[in-house]
């Protein structure tokens, strides 16, 4: 990990009140790899995708596959839906800190309009023992007017209980595809820039890749060579004081998991979150690559001078 990461980190738990600056602590410090990263692992993908992906890995359909997972393999949170949260956690609460999403929609409708509705409350997760709060914003919806009034109501609640926030920032819409596309470089660091603006804790991006369609973006963009690791150290930059991770998205191969793990931490950031890359695997492989994954956030940490 760079120094930077580390002064990044500091500088957001200095200004962070008593109740979110203990439960981020104990994310980056008391669960997971430790040493101030963050080792996510997100189960909401049935709800955002349907259960085509547990298909791989049928023994994933079961929500216990995961919450064992997280829990054995030593991961700093668990991110899920209130259904699963108030079924499963239970059993866990202790064990793996929680991060409850709040909102959530369907892959079923055309994404042009995206808007993902809250269905429970940081209330909630203050009962169910939640250390977190999680939040999908899209951002280039046509309705990012809604998205945003309802952000504002759920960083109120997150001030109000001390829950730490992190945002799913998500690039969506017509007019994103228009100018690049969602995994551009140029929607991405506009993604990591309004999460931090709206109050993110914690911010949740896709990996940029560069594309022949970045011609389309906005400049200077449009203008710009840069590779994947200098896209991913601007869109840290961008988002400040916020801490990022990055999401491994569909299921890689192993060196592929890995090498973007080390990515995003040369890049200064402060973590990955990776669900189908984990829990598409059979036991004996998810343990694995999560050591590795675990392995390489250490070294990062390792070689700070």
């Amino acid at each position: 990990m760079q120094a930077k990461s580390i002064a990044k980190q500091k500088s957001l738990l200095e200004v962070l009140p008593p109740g979110k600056r203990a439960r981020l602590h104990r994310l980056l410090y008391e669960f997971g790899p430790g040493d101030g990263t963050l080792m996510l692992l997100p189960i909401d993908q049935g709800i955002e995708h349907g259960p085509r992906d547990f298909f791989p890995n049928p023994d994933s359909k079961d929500p216990e596959y995961q919450f064992k997972l997280a829990a054995e393999a030593g991961y700093s949170a668990i991110a899920c839906q209130i259904g699963m949260a108030s079924k499963y956690y239970p059993d866990y609460a202790g064990r793996v800190p929680l991060i409850l999403k709040v909102n959530g929609k369907t892959d079923v409708p055309s994404s042009d309009e995206a808007l993902s509705t809250t269905n429970a409350s940081v209330e909630d997760a203050v009962r169910l023992g939640a250390d977190a709060i999680g939040y999908t914003m899209y951002v280039g919806s046509p309705r990012q007017d809604e998205d945003l009034r309802q952000l504002q109501e759920v960083r109120e609640d997150c001030e109000r209980y001390g829950m730490p926030l992190v945002i799913w920032s998500y690039p969506r819409g017509s007019a994103i595809d228009g100018k690049g596309g969602a995994g551009s470089f140029y929607a991405i660091d506009y993604a990591a820039r309004l999460a931090m603006e709206m109050g993110a804790d914690v911010v949740k991006l896709n990996m940029p890749k560069p594309s022949d369609s970045d011609k389309d973006a906005p400049a200077p963009y449009n203008e710009m060579d840069v590779d994947q690791a200098e896209m991913i150290r601007q869109c840290v930059e961008s988002a400040g004081r916020s801490l990022v991770v990055l999401s491994g998205g569909s299921k890689v191969d192993d060196e592929t998991v890995l090498n973007q793990t080390r990515l995003i931490m040369e890049a200064g950031g402060s973590g990955v979150i990776f669900g189908r890359n984990v829990w598409q695997r059979p036991w004996k492989d998810a343990i694995k690559i999560v050591e590795e994954i675990k392995g390489t956030l250490l070294s990062s940490v390792q070689r700070t001078p």
